[in-house]
Order: structure tokens, then sequence, then C-alpha cells
């Protein structure tokens, strides 16, 4: 199967949700009706329009699919469908408030809970980064141009760059950097862009080690970065899941181009011991 029709309506659905999301933002911040959730996570209008437009979409062309997104309520059946969408509307909502690029549009599908289709789309720059089984991963760039995405060939830890939270980042980060000898360090928002720049061989790590991400933040990027050659556990190196309840990364994530892994995941133990 060639999930073709996945990513076009995928595709298509990330492109106008992420226009939908500029022009409310255009608009100016009284339009944005920010407030918060749990955990003071902000959302906006924008979030809850292009969650709508995405669901919206997706039911209508896969009407026997589950689908979840980050403004919708959750939907248990998820964990025994046999395809489940997880769309996160607005990925990196505090850039996206601030008026800056570090946000993105995404939209995933697991299929027997496993992430195999996904869509990072960053409404700012126009590029598109996907990816589906037999044709693995790639970046739409909007001039049009196609190009395969494959991870960096960085296999000495002390030469791994880092991509790093913008607007979590915490002292965690200086102490993963100082254990792993770490000097070049970029900081974005969206966890989706952070997966997309290393899936492009523009980075070689992602870590952490907070229980904030859920499936949504993770399913369409890890397609992505999977397809490209590279790895995403939680701390401990064990598989991220999407056939629990719990839809939190309790235990973090490590991204990586697969060659620093597990040597960055040893030097990491001490600071994310097994509980």
């Amino acid at each position: 199967m060639t999930y073709d029709r996945e990513i076009e309506i995928a595709s298509q659905l990330a492109r106008e949700a992420g226009a939908l999301a500029v022009a409310i933002r255009d608009r100016g911040p009284a339009a944005l009706g920010v407030e918060h959730k749990a955990g003071d996570e902000p959302v906006t209008v924008a979030d809850r329009a292009a969650s709508d437009l995405i669901v919206a979409g997706l039911r209508a062309a896969f009407p026997a699919d589950c689908v979840v997104s980050e403004e919708s309520a959750d939907d248990l059946a998820r964990t025994t469908a046999p395809r489940v969408w997880y769309v996160d509307p607005i990925d990196g909502t505090k850039d996206f408030i601030r008026g800056s690029d570090g946000f993105a549009v995404m939209i995933g599908l697991c299929v027997a809970q496993r992430p195999i289709v996904g869509v990072v789309f960053q409404p700012t720059s126009g590029r598109l980064f996907a990816a589906a089984p037999a044709r693995g991963a790639w970046i739409e760039r909007p001039d049009g141009a196609i190009a395969a995405l494959a991870v960096s060939t960085v296999a000495d830890v002390g030469a791994i760059r880092l991509v790093a939270s913008k607007s979590h980042r915490s002292e965690v980060i200086d102490e993963v950097k100082s254990a792993l000898g770490i000097a070049n360090e970029l900081n974005i928002g969206s966890v989706g862009l952070k997966l997309a720049l290393i899936a492009l061989g523009e980075r070689d790590l992602y870590v952490n080690p907070f229980p904030k991400c859920k499936a949504w933040d993770t399913c369409a990027p890890e397609a992505i970065l999977h397809a490209a050659g590279g790895r995403l556990t939680d701390t401990l190196g064990d598989p991220v899941r999407y056939d629990q309840a719990d839809l939190s990364r309790p235990r973090g994530l490590v991204a990586s181009n697969g060659h620093v892994h597990a040597a960055s995941l040893a030097r990491l133990a001490s600071l994310f011991p097994r509980r």
C-alpha cells in the first residue's frame, strides 16, 4: 500500500490550516483570543479553527479512521483502532503567538499503533516535510522542488549539533550539553520542526526530559524521522508507544540521527535514571 491518498489529503489540509492560522494571526493580537489550558499551555482561536478544519477534512476523507486532535476530546477507541490520525493544529503555539516562525501544523497516521505517515508543515517558510511507506521521507519547498530527507552521518558525540526548546528550555539542557560535550545548540519552538531538522540532516540530537509532549506531538515527526534514518525513544531508550490510555510521554523524548543515539543515552543515564 502506497498511502498516496493519505499524504495528498494530509498535505492539503496542513497547508490550508497553516494559511488559516497565519491569516488569523495577521489580524492582530486581539484576534488570537489567547486562553490557557491545564499546565498553563496557551491555546488560541487559530488553534481551534485549524483543528476543526483538519479534523473535518480527515473524517470526510477517511470516515472509518479514528481522529484525535490536541484541541478536541480524546477518543479511547484509538488504543485499539487499526488506523488513528493524530493532529496538532499548531505545534509551537508560544512561538506562533509571539509572531515568530517556530511553529508547524502536524498530521500523522498510526497504523497498527505505529506512525507510518507524517506531514509537518511550516507555514511561514512554506516548507513541508513528509513521509510514507515505500516513499521514504522528503521535503517540499515553496518553489515546488522536492528532495529526499536523510539524517546526518555525525557519529562523534562531541560533534553533535543539538536542537532544543525555545519556550521550555531549562537548566537540564545545560547538564545534557555538559555530559555530551556539546557546544552547538539551536533553539526552536515546535517539536515537529526539531525532528524535521534532524531528518533534514541539519541537526543531530534533541533531548526533552519532560512529560509535556503528547501523541500528537510525536506521531507525524516520528514517521518522518524514522523514514529519514533517525531514531526516537524515551529518555531510557524505550520505544514511544501509541497503544496506551495515557497520551503523554512521561519519560520524555530523545530523537537523533541514529548514529549518536546509543552513546548519548549511555552518557545521559545518570541524568535520567530508571524509576
